[in-house]
């Protein structure tokens, strides 16, 4: 499969860009794999022709808005995203427009529609950095992540209006469960994703992107870690440190299978068929390509 999978590569000139939350076979395949804003950057300076998308269809639309002259392909045309659904095109044009004066801060979880109706758009990498760019006296729109936008007002003591949209994989977590964790692992640190509620932030030893997380635990000198985001992420992290132990935070339900249902949508099978009849094909519209394109330009100039 992996052969078959190169050699498609090779006779279209494709590149395969994986998130850090698709299954581990498909993550050690992949020619890079990252977060949102390392995959970003990644699309906007491949020169390949064709870019495979391992993700969600809204990774795959940025990947085209900043590559037009490219064949963008995804395995499956159903992976979506809760948060960027959450969002309606025009439902947020229409919520918008109660706030003329406000600058609007798109998280990059989000289609390109909303993109376009947005001033500058950020990560969970990059949301502070964005944040703080903007004139202290400027009034601010964060969307469509609730929960990323309330974490971004403590750390900035920016008063944003939030759009109230969440990710269906942060927002379900146990505190609870997280409770019983800590005191049958007292020596482990708390690592979490900032789209999770708050009552899951107050418990951590950490709070960072995808990526921050991994890479705080390279340098971390615990040897246990509770991990509150998308499970994907343990694969990097036991690569990097195989001595180290790594423990899912269950949800709700008190099943530690918190997996995004859309990411994991995407097989090795699918990725082959994919490469096989350039398959699924990514299209934007050319004004709604260019408009959705300024504030992610904007994001890049500014990290």
């Amino acid at each position: 499969m992996l052969e078959k999978i190169k050699h498609l590569k090779q006779k279209h000139n494709a590149v395969v860009l994986a998130h850090y939350y698709q299954d581990s076979e498909i993550q050690d395949m992949a020619d890079f794999v990252g977060d949102s804003l390392e995959l970003s950057r990644k699309a906007a300076g491949t020169d390949a022709d064709v870019i495979l998308f391992c993700g969600v269809h809204f990774m795959a639309e940025t990947a085209k808005i900043v590559n037009p002259d490219k064949k963008v392909i995804i395995p499956d045309l159903d992976a979506g995203c809760s948060l960027a659904d959450s969002a309606p095109p025009e439902s947020f044009k229409q919520w918008l427009d109660k706030y003329p004066q406000h600058t609007v801060i798109s998280y990059i979880n989000c289609s390109a529609e909303v993109k376009a109706m947005s001033d500058i758009i950020c990560t969970s990498a990059n949301a502070q950095k964005v944040i703080e760019s903007i004139p202290e006296d400027q009034k601010i729109i964060f969307a469509p992540d609730r929960l990323l936008g309330q974490y971004m007002i403590k750390q900035t003591g920016r008063d944003m209006v939030l759009w109230n949209g969440t990710c269906q994989v942060h927002e379900i977590f146990s505190e609870r469960e997280l409770v019983k964790l800590k005191v049958q692992y007292p020596n482990a640190s708390v690592l979490a994703h900032p789209e999770c509620d708050e009552n899951i932030l107050v418990h951590a030893d950490f709070i960072g992107s995808t990526s921050a997380l991994i890479n705080h635990v390279k340098e971390s000198s615990r040897a246990k870690h509770i991990i509150v985001t998308e499970p994907g992420v343990i694969h990097q992290m036991q690569k990097n440190s195989p001595e180290k132990e790594f423990i899912p935070l269950p949800t709700n339900t008190g099943c530690a299978c918190n997996e995004c249902p859309h990411m994991r949508l995407n097989t090795m099978e699918k990725i082959i068929t994919s490469l096989e009849n350039m398959q699924y094909e990514i299209t934007l519209d050319e004004s709604l390509r260019i408009k959705a394109l300024k504030p992610l330009n904007r994001m890049l100039e500014i990290v």
